[in-house]
């Protein structure tokens, strides 16, 4: 959908600007995906059931067994991660480290990519996610917490464990006070945010890093960046 976006833009005489994403969505943009053919749902179901059976940490010895190299960098706890390995690897009969060492296909290869990074002041940058966070409870997150159990989804789905969401969902249950659950969920979303500006740092090392909270006031700096980068000759 990106892609298509952003031809759009380029017939049309525009430069295309994308805001936002994870490190994954920018990444798979401008560098590609492995080429891991479409995997049959019915693995995945495989991978869930099994891992239920065996528990943690015997699932992972199976992954382990499956595709030791993958199983190395996955801690046991990482079920999700865990359970992709399992599907791709019985599925194709390939280790999923055997695919991912492939070659990537850029979906652009002929387009140019400058990354510009918000990286405010740590002390600031956290007081805006406490601040955040406050304010989302303030405005009704709790009831979506409380919406959200009431589905009865299985506790493994990523949903279930959004920033916030397991803290939550502990104060519901009656196992953390609603202080604690707040500033547990604080800390685990600064964590997310450090995570975040590590990997910019090393995944981006030419991108142009503005050390502070965006705002208008730095409109023209940006702009200036962006022109010259267009003045170098690429798109």
């Amino acid at each position: 959908m990106a892609v298509t976006e952003i031809g759009n833009c380029f017939a049309a005489g525009r430069l295309p600007v994308l805001v936002g994403g994870t490190g994954m969505y920018l990444k798979s943009l401008v560098e590609g995906l492995s080429p891991i053919p479409d995997i049959d749902i019915k693995f995945r179901e495989q991978a869930t059931a099994l891992h239920a059976e065996l528990g943690a940490q015997s699932f992972w010895a199976e992954v382990e067994k499956l595709d030791p190299v993958s199983a190395a960098r996955l801690p046991v706890g990482d079920t999700q991660r865990l359970l992709r390995v399992w599907e791709v690897t019985t599925a194709t009969q390939r280790p999923l480290s055997a695919w991912q060492d492939e070659p990537r296909i850029a979906p652009l290869p002929d387009v140019n990519f400058a990354h510009i990074a918000l990286a405010p002041p740590r002390d600031a940058l956290y007081a805006a996610i406490n601040a955040r966070f406050s304010r989302m409870m303030e405005e009704g997150t709790l009831d979506e917490v409380r919406a959200l159990m009431a589905l009865d989804l299985d506790p493994g789905l990523p949903l279930m464990k959004a920033l916030g969401v397991p803290e939550l969902m502990a104060f519901l249950k009656g196992e953390m006070s609603r202080e604690a659950a707040i500033a547990q969920a604080q800390k685990v979303s600064r964590n997310y945010a450090k995570r975040q500006l590590t990997w910019v740092r090393s995944q981006l090392p030419e991108a142009y890093i503005l050390p502070a909270q965006y705002s208008k006031s730095f409109s023209a700096e940006i702009f200036s960046f962006v022109h010259g980068f267009l003045l170098t000759g690429r798109t």
